[in-house]
């Protein structure tokens, strides 16, 4: 579990493809603390620690994720937003989140509004993953705060120490992120579809 705070960015050193998986190579200030087994959220996707030494970690993406996330389009070179797991018992600074990417949402709109950073994303809607107005959205692994969602686009406001401390200064407009929505939320919508399916039967 993760609470959407990066710790600190990682480069993409290196890129093997296995059958259907994909090895990353990635090198990081914190990759000497790591432990084989430990799970790292990597812009927002947890991943496994394989292997490691004192300036790199690797890890290994299977179909399934692949196939749900930006990992595909990921590049020796890259900087990916890294996370370690909470801690029980620290402060949750951020919100509940899994590392468990929901699908992916496209960047369309960066504006620099008298400091603060808005951007923008369009994503499929979905019964199950529905956005509330200052409720809370996970942009690969960034903890952030909706803002005015219409339809299938929201936007997000970030300050300049995100901005600077993550790989959001990297964004472009047209750029493949991570989404994962609230689990609260998520749980919510799926009762609701569930009673209102039992009922709807009665």
């Amino acid at each position: 579990m993760f609470t959407g705070i990066i710790e600190t960015l990682g480069i993409i050193k290196d890129i093997q493809k296995e059958g259907t998986n994909i090895h990353f190579q990635v090198n990081s200030p914190i990759s000497k603390e790591l432990k084989v087994d430990q799970s790292v959220s990597h812009d927002g996707v947890c991943l496994t620690v394989t292997q490691k030494d004192d300036k790199s970690h690797w890890v290994t993406a299977i179909d399934e994720t692949i196939q749900k996330t930006n990992l595909s389009q990921w590049q020796i070179g890259k900087s990916v937003n890294l996370e370690r797991a909470m801690v029980s018992g620290g402060r949750l600074d951020g919100h509940i989140v899994q590392g468990h990417v929901d699908m992916t949402a496209i960047c369309t709109q960066i504006k620099n509004v008298d400091g603060s950073f808005y951007f923008s994303f369009n994503y499929p809607m979905s019964p199950l993953y529905l956005l509330v107005d200052k409720g809370s959205i996970c942009i690969n692994g960034v903890s952030l705060t909706v803002v005015a969602p219409q339809g299938d686009d929201f936007s997000v406001a970030i300050i300049p120490y995100t901005l600077e401390h993550t790989t959001f200064h990297n964004l472009k407009v047209g750029d493949k992120v991570n989404l994962e929505f609230d689990i609260l939320g998520k749980y919510i919508s799926k009762y609701l579809q569930a009673y209102g399916d039992y009922f709807s039967k009665q």
